[in-house]
């Protein structure tokens, strides 16, 4: 759901430029509260995972192809506050080195695929958390939570080009057919997302944002050996739980780097939804070419460098990018990593 340039006249794209700037200062004065010494290299290896993952397009109906946005995934997995600045990160990188996303559409592109789908995704996953118990409830709750962020973030596309777009389209036009088609993008979101979340759950749980508060449930014996339970408890401190996160990190990133390096050949070449749904409304014409071009827009095919190239490259920028933000937004306890 990249914005190119061209999409939004001037006044729209400054002023969602106004928005997803005063979003990201609150987010950095925020994550301390998410952040410390061993859950900052998190945060950079979810952006990376993201980065990585948006990379290999699924088809989701014909000649349409859908992606990861993520925002849900790096809400849960960091905290809503990080998950910001985690896609934001993301879509910077994407826009400045990838010519993935316009610069002049870069506030929109953050506003929408970051903010928007943190929002939407993160509150849709406490409310079901809060109902489905155990780590079953947290994955259920994140296929939800992702599940909705997407075409939500496509409806605010919709409002957005009512309010500022370039083309005498429809509203309800652009807002039937971006819903429509990133239902099914959301279906593929959710799957990702949750697959994600069940697997860091199963083997490291204190690393998860959305986790922490998890209870256990006090049972008590009687003298006959009969049992009862009688509430919960909160959760361990996640820093206490599994010792040493860098094994895990690790791992991570060599995961990461081969779904960008490797599996990302095998990506889907169709258009995604929004350029497909730009196309059907008469409006893709719209766009304007990228205001950056060179070796590694259109991950590398300008410059004929192999995609997998250039997704690593991309990892390696945003895991470090990501990683330093995150770490100089932490709080300051100190904890073994």
């Amino acid at each position: 759901m990249h914005v190119p340039d061209g999409f939004f006249n001037a006044a729209t794209s400054v002023s969602a430029g106004v928005v997803a700037a005063a979003g990201i200062g609150v987010c950095l004065s925020k994550a301390r509260r998410e952040l410390d010494d061993r859950t900052a290299p998190m945060a950079g290896l979810v952006a990376a995972f993201i980065f990585a993952v948006q990379m290999l397009n699924f088809p989701v109906a014909a000649g349409t192809s859908g992606h990861l946005l993520g925002g849900a995934l790096a809400a849960i997995l960091v905290g809503p506050y990080t998950g910001v600045l985690c896609m934001a990160v993301v879509l910077l990188v994407q826009c400045v080195f990838f010519a993935d996303g316009g610069l002049t559409a870069l506030g929109i592109n953050i506003s929408i695929m970051g903010i928007v789908t943190v929002l939407v995704g993160y509150g849709v996953f406490r409310f079901v958390s809060r109902l489905a118990k155990g780590k079953g409830g947290i994955t259920l709750a994140a296929f939800l939570g992702a599940l909705v962020s997407v075409p939500a973030a496509a409806l605010v596309f919709a409002l957005l080009f009512a309010i500022g777009g370039t083309a005498p389209i429809s509203p309800m036009a652009v807002a039937a057919a971006m819903g429509g088609v990133h239902v099914l993008i959301g279906i593929g979101e959710a799957i990702i997302t949750a697959l994600t979340v069940g697997a860091v759950l199963a083997v490291r749980p204190d690393l998860v944002y959305g986790a922490r508060g998890l209870g256990q449930t006090l049972v008590l014996r009687g003298a006959d050996g009969s049992t009862s339970e009688v509430g919960t408890a909160p959760a361990p401190a996640p820093a206490a739980t599994r010792g040493p996160a860098k094994p895990f990190l690790l791992g991570g990133v060599g995961l990461t780097l081969v779904l960008a390096g490797a599996v990302s050949f095998f990506a889907n070449s169709n258009p995604d939804g929004l350029e497909a749904v730009a196309e059907q409304k008469g409006f893709l014409g719209q766009a304007k070419g990228h205001l950056v071009n060179w070796a590694l827009s259109d991950y590398g095919e300008v410059g004929g460098i192999p995609v997998g190239i250039a997704g690593i490259i991309g990892v390696g920028l945003v895991l470090l990018i990501a990683g330093a933000v995150a770490w100089a937004a932490r709080g300051r306890r100190k904890v073994e990593v």
